[in-house]
């Protein structure tokens, strides 16, 4: 009768032992916040910054939305850069100089960008004229085999259908 006892509160224990892991779990999975500036209106224009220029790790977020650790290096650099009197263009000139029109999220059209400007509106026009040509093509039949008996059967309508005997 003991062991039905002990055996019943296993599965009660096996349930508190994985939340309890699982609960301590999520807190080594914390991150620190970033740290801001303690000047309000440094860090808006840190961000306001940060907003136009692209994460070189993420490649599809800004800096400033962005989390990765490099993301984080270029802002705090930013704002020593901007706590030093750099104005905002000096900073994204910095950049610019350091990694290129890559690091922009709207690069200049440049002869060296122009197609990956008109590249999306070129494919689409290029996608819709072969939809067009493709739509006007005529589609051919398929060509079915017919028995004897279908072949025979067939013949005697179309010659019906002329007036000719059969």
């Amino acid at each position: 009768m003991r062991k039905a006892g002990v055996a019943a509160l296993v599965p009660g224990l096996v349930a508190f032992v994985l939340l309890l892991a699982f609960g301590l779990a999520g807190g080594a999975l914390a991150k620190e916040a970033a740290p801001a500036a303690d000047d309000p209106v440094l860090e808006r224009r840190v961000m306001a910054v940060a907003a136009k220029l692209r994460c070189l790790q993420c490649q599809n977020q800004s800096i400033a939305e962005s989390d990765a650790p490099l993301a984080i290096d270029l802002r705090n650099q930013m704002r020593e850069q901007m706590r030093q009197g750099k104005s905002e263009r000096d900073v994204v000139d910095f950049l610019l100089a350091r990694y290129g029109d890559f690091v922009l999220l709207r690069p200049p059209l440049k002869p060296v960008t122009v197609l990956l400007w008109t590249g999306p509106i070129l494919l689409f026009i290029a996608g819709l004229i072969a939809l067009f040509y493709q739509s006007r093509r005529p589609r051919a039949a398929p060509e079915v085999e017919l028995s004897e008996t279908e072949h025979a059967r067939a013949l005697r309508l179309l010659r019906a259908g002329s007036g000719r005997k059969p």
